[in-house]
């Protein structure tokens, strides 16, 4: 996600790439991301999910062990992201979204309530694939959860990245914007290239497949049946 999609699983995902004949300090800024810029997303990010995460358990009335078993991710991890001393890649928080029956937004939102709130690129939150090959930036406000979430996505050329089904009811409408995708859903494969969208349900297993020479960019509006937080 994409740019890696979290949202950074590891985190960078981005990369600064200069363009062919021009000098570093020519190159556009609005796609330069340091690694601190994106070491500052992480320590922004770990401790609005570990509070989400203990906010959400303790609701439910489930014990670390619980939590564990409906989530598949182990109790000591659970820990150390409710303390804020490890930073779930995407697919942990997709596992963790999935087993408290909430909107991946939910975990990762600061529970304020701005009227206006410009999403700058220099600050967005990311989070990432383990391997970081896949990245994704969210591009809505972190003031609340919501029911439509609106993602930059981002995958490195000839990378896989392998989605657990969504809550049920769960919809994504996918456009590419720049090289090429080969998405499937529940195994059925379609080929995208820039320019292509689609529109599939994804309370399905799902993934997405770069198999281009070059990254894969693209926007991905996600739409959940119900109201979660």
């Amino acid at each position: 996600m994409l740019d890696t999609f979290l949202f950074s699983r590891h985190w960078v995902v981005r990369q600064e790439t200069e363009l062919p004949g021009r000098p570093p300090s020519s190159q556009p800024q609005a796609t330069r991301v340091s690694a601190v810029d994106v070491e500052e997303t992480i320590a922004d990010l770990t401790p609005i999910v570990g509070a989400n995460l203990r906010r959400l358990r303790v609701k439910r009335g489930l014990s670390l062990e619980r939590m564990a078993k409906a989530s598949g991710v182990s109790r000591a991890m659970l820990g150390q992201i409710e303390l804020g001393q490890s930073t779930p890649t995407i697919n942990v928080v997709w596992k963790i979204a999935r087993a408290l029956d909430v909107s991946f937004s939910t975990l990762i939102t600061a529970r304020t309530a701005p009227s206006a709130a410009i999403v700058r690129r220099e600050r967005a939150k990311l989070l990432t694939s383990q391997d970081g090959s896949f990245t994704s930036r969210a591009l809505f406000p972190f003031d609340q959860p919501r029911n439509v979430e609106f993602y930059e996505l981002n995958l490195a050329a000839n990378s896989l990245e392998v989605a657990d089904p969504h809550p049920p009811g769960t919809t994504e409408n996918l456009v590419v914007t720049s090289g090429s995708l080969e998405l499937t859903v529940n195994s059925e494969q379609h080929r995208l290239g820039s320019g292509d969208a689609i529109f599939f349900a994804a309370d399905v297993p799902h993934s997405y497949r770069n198999p281009g020479t070059s990254a894969t960019t693209m926007y991905l509006v996600m739409t959940y049946t119900n109201k979660t937080g």
